[in-house]
């Protein structure tokens, strides 16, 4: 994100009032951009990383890896951040282009109909969890390898897609709670772009 004087004014108020953590330096970074998105601290309990998350979604976004996201309003929140660090491509489901199903949402189905097109992409699922169960169909019959998940819908229907994610070997990061929204996966992604921008952009810059 693009920063200015206020926005460090709230990190370091963040700091200050997080108290003691178990999170390594990269997870707090996320952490911190959840709850700065949210002024939520509860997040500090609920946000959940598979292990190896971010090393594998930070390797992903560097190697210009196609992102998937489930609605609008993600790939807007995520956009700038994107665009002026690696430029990876970035498609929403719902404006993939397929036939109509009456089975599934609209979001279910243009998420598979990406998925299948990018099997080893990176998932953001911010909002619709009927997007999030067509993925972990596809994953479980093998379909298709995910370089990561960020999966925060609201949980209320279909609970059980997050923690068949959990069980799968596939990277992810998720929220141990019904909270959840759009605007938390864009904070997320938006912290791991900067963490591999810090870890892997400049060199590509210097080899330029």
């Amino acid at each position: 994100m693009e920063w200015h004087v206020t926005d460090a004014q709230s990190l370091a108020i963040i700091d200050s009032e997080i108290g003691d953590h178990v999170f390594s330096p990269a997870e707090y970074e996320i952490v911190r951009r959840v709850i700065y998105a949210t002024a939520d601290f509860e997040y500090k309990s609920l946000i959940r990383f598979s292990e190896r998350a971010l090393q594998a979604g930070a390797a992903a976004l560097a190697a210009r890896t196609t992102i998937v996201v489930d609605v609008p309003m993600v790939q807007v929140g995520i956009a700038y951040d994107i665009q002026n660090t690696f430029a990876n491509p970035v498609y929403c489901s719902m404006e993939a282009l397929t036939r109509p199903q009456k089975e599934k949402t609209r979001a279910a189905w243009g998420i598979e109909t990406l998925a299948k097109r990018y099997p080893e992409g990176i998932f953001v699922v911010g909002q619709a969890q009927t997007a999030l169960t067509a993925l972990i169909d596809l994953i479980e019959t093998e379909e298709i390898r995910p370089a990561l998940i960020i999966a925060t819908p609201v949980g209320f229907v279909n609970v059980d897609a997050k923690a068949r994610l959990q069980d799968s070997l596939v990277p992810h990061i998720t929220i141990e709670s019904r909270k959840g929204n759009a605007v938390i996966a864009a904070a997320i992604v938006d912290g791991l772009v900067d963490l591999a921008w810090q870890a892997y952009g400049q060199d590509k810059n210097r080899g330029s």
